[in-house]
């Protein structure tokens, strides 16, 4: 089992989370509207710095890393505009 953190602009959430759903990955926690910093600058939800991250915490099984991570950047390849996803594998020590 690995963690898998995505970072992304708000309004992806619902194709990042059908991009888990269709993997079969039920175990995660997505931190909605949050204020970041990307290569596409400040994202603090005013009229100055539109815009909002999302990020989802997600516990991957390690077969389906490829897949997940395949349809990641098939995603962030598919326009300009999804450049900002961010996805990084983080070991799991332990579980409880």
């Amino acid at each position: 089992m690995k963690l898998v953190i995505i970072t992304f602009h708000f309004e992806y959430t619902d194709i990042i989370e059908a991009m888990l759903e269709r993997l079969g990955v039920v175990d995660y926690t997505r931190f909605p509207m949050l204020e970041g910093r990307d290569s596409d600058g400040k994202h603090f939800g005013t009229q100055v710095f539109p815009g909002n991250s999302s990020v989802v915490h997600a516990q991957v099984p390690e077969q389906l890393l490829d897949k997940l991570f395949d349809q990641l950047t098939r995603f962030r390849e598919s326009k300009p505009a999804h450049h900002h996803l961010q996805a990084m594998v983080v070991p799991i020590e332990r579980l409880l």
